[in-house]
């Protein structure tokens, strides 16, 4: 570190005792954070003004982080902080003491700042190092246009630490200004308002006027083109993507429109998506204003852009309304899945939103028998405490957390439910909240107010799935299953049969492919629908995990698996197809595929593979 000041700083606590009422509703206004060291009932950050130069060279992130804070009568301020390099910190305009305390391999470091009671502003001189996480810088083969590099900013659950100093919990939001210095001949984005078209000196202005939390802050640089859908969505992509992205995504504002007819008005402006390269490790991110996405979900024929849905019902139910800690992530996504399924119909009928959530419902089934020895891991709210909010984004907040909500729908009727759901995106706009406080408003507003008895506290905070859950049923991939059976009795396959199934059918017919499926079964189905060399990368993953479960192999089928596992990065892709070769002992084989892939990956899924094969890197 650079220019610290090593002297021991005592910091004290000055509560005023002319309003007790006043002080205790302001001590009281922030919930106990465990993924965070920021004392927001002290002192709390209120706004961000950003200034940063976008090295790719040095590969760092060299500038400062101006805020201003909410001072209650404190002389000090606490950061998060993690692999970051502070060179100095200024209270106001002067030079002031700060100091990072113990380093947490999960947490990083309290970066503890010395303020005074009337402190305003505080300024931090910083850099990122190459061990920042939230960061991952492309060489230009490692992109679609393979012409110029490019970076991209990963915040959520608790990196953005590691890329800006900040009081990195959901709970604090806050605005932001940027202003961003990048190469001149690419471009930069934020989750704010972007520009359209390059700048000629490579430095460009953002701003946020909504308070958001900490992981919502983003940013991606590269050699991007931006082409309007409607005024206020579109898309950007790599120049040799961008025809492509936007016949893709052309929908938008389709599912802006249905959303807003659910739930209430888009708050947000502006709805756009960026296409980032194949090593992005989620199928989206919800950033504000600027969704970034996998070009996995790129099939050509929409087929997959429920994604897009998902991400845009976050600008309600994760950005509008957000989780206080994450032991309350499924307020997030439990939400989320719903409103994504609610968009879908809308928009394409019912049969297509039940295939998506019967889909989601057996991923939750795989989820819960992995998780059979931690059964707490399958409560709704969560005790995530000493652990990394990671390990509680799984299929039980988003798919447990939908089921809860649709079983909620079918019991009180849908009429009641959309009325309710469009009041408490209203009531809690701009704000977090936590587990308890949605029960409560839960049950004033709808169960009480209608005389329905629910058994909330068991869908909540017990194990499991309760028996009075919503029955989610399709007709399509009933269909799907016969005409499998249809096929391994007559040991031919009838193509015309599959015409026009979705992928979601497609997936389905897949999964359930029965556990006796014979090698020359599963060459049957290979010759007659070439799935080893799917374009769709839903349909190639599963289909991959299937050849490795039925120990389908051979020199083309083993060449795709691992030209996906060192081409991909989506992390659920990456670790199902991990997750397979563990299950069948076959870890070295995986880990030798590993070591050549791990280099494409960005940190999120790194971290969790490495932990999956044992690997030290």
């Amino acid at each position: 570190m650079k220019n610290l000041f090593l002297l021991p700083l005592v910091f004290t606590l000055i509560m005023s005792c002319e309003n007790p009422k006043k002080e205790d509703k302001t001590t009281n206004k922030y919930v106990e954070e465990t993924h965070s060291f920021a004392k927001p009932n002290i002192a709390v950050i209120s706004h961000l003004d950003l200034n940063i130069n976008v090295d790719f060279d040095a590969k760092a992130i060299i500038g400062k982080a101006t805020y201003t804070i909410e001072n209650n009568n404190a002389t000090e301020i606490i950061l998060d902080s993690k692999f970051l390099e502070i060179e100095n910190v200024l209270a106001d305009t002067k030079t002031t003491g700060f100091s990072l305390g113990e380093f947490d391999e999960m947490l990083g470091q309290p970066l503890h700042i010395a303020i005074k009671p009337d402190t305003e502003t505080i300024t931090v001189f910083y850099q990122t190092t190459s061990k920042t996480e939230a960061l991952q810088w492309l060489n230009p083969q490692q992109t679609a246009d393979k012409k110029h590099p490019f970076l991209f900013t990963q915040g959520q659950a608790i990196l953005t630490r590691t890329w800006i100093p900040i009081q990195d919990s959901p709970q604090i939001r806050i605005t932001y200004d940027a202003t961003v210095k990048v190469p001149s001949e690419l471009m930069a984005v934020m989750s704010a308002e972007n520009p359209k078209v390059k700048t000629a000196d490579g430095i460009y202005n953002f701003k946020m006027k909504q308070p958001i939390s900490a992981y919502l802050i983003a940013l991606a640089v590269g050699d991007i083109e931006y082409k309007a859908i409607s005024e206020r969505t579109g898309i950007y992509a790599e120049k040799s993507m961008v025809t492509k992205v936007h016949s893709e995504f052309s929908d938008m504002e389709k599912m802006v429109v249905a959303a807003e007819n659910l739930y209430g008005k888009y708050a947000w402006d502006q709805f756009d998506v960026i296409v980032l390269p194949p090593s992005f490790p989620f199928g989206g991110m919800e950033n504000p204003r600027l969704t970034f996405a996998t070009p996995t979900v790129v099939a050509g024929d929409k087929s997959l852009t429920s994604l897009i849905a998902h991400e845009l019902a976050h600008s309600w139910s994760g950005n509008l309304v957000t989780n206080a800690t994450w032991n309350d992530f499924w307020l997030n996504e439990g939400f989320t899945v719903y409103f994504e399924i609610r968009i879908m119909e809308a928009l394409y009928g019912i049969d297509r939103a039940n295939m998506i959530a019967l889909i989601g419902r057996q991923d939750l089934d795989d989820e819960l028998e992995s998780l059979k020895n931690t059964p707490n891991s399958t409560k709704l709210k969560l005790d995530l405490k000493g652990k990394n909010p990671d390990d509680g984004m799984n299929s039980i907040a988003y798919d447990k957390g939908y089921l809860f909500l649709r079983t909620l729908e079918e019991t009180v009727g849908r009429e009641k439910f959309d009325a309710f759901l469009k009041n408490y995106f209203n009531a809690h706009a701009f704000s977090t909240i936590h587990t308890e406080k949605f029960i409560a408003y839960l049950n004033k507003n709808l169960l009480e107010k209608h005389k329905i008895n629910f058994n909330t506290d068991e869908w909540v905070y017990d194990a499991g799935v309760p028996s009075n859950q919503a029955v989610i049923q399709s007709d399509k991939f009933e269909n799907a299953e016969k005409a499998m059976q249809q096929f391994l009795t007559n040991n031919k396959v009838d193509v015309a049969m599959t015409k026009d199934w979705t992928t979601q059918e497609w997936v389905h017919f897949i999964r359930n492919f029965p556990k006796e499926m014979t090698i020359a079964q599963m060459e049957l189905f290979d010759d007659a629908f070439n799935f080893t060399n799917s374009m769709n990368s839903h349909i190639a993953m599963v289909w991959f995990e299937q050849a490795i479960n039925k120990n389908y192999r051979g020199n083309a089928v083993d060449t795709k698996i691992e030209e996906f596992l060192t081409q991909v990065g989506r992390r659920w892709y990456v670790e199902t197809l991990f997750k397979a070769y563990e299950k069948h002992d076959k870890v070295e084989e995986a880990t030798a595929i590993y070591k050549k892939a791990r280099a494409n990956y960005h940190s999120v899924t790194a971290t969790t593979i490495d932990k999956l094969l044992g690997y030290s890197n």
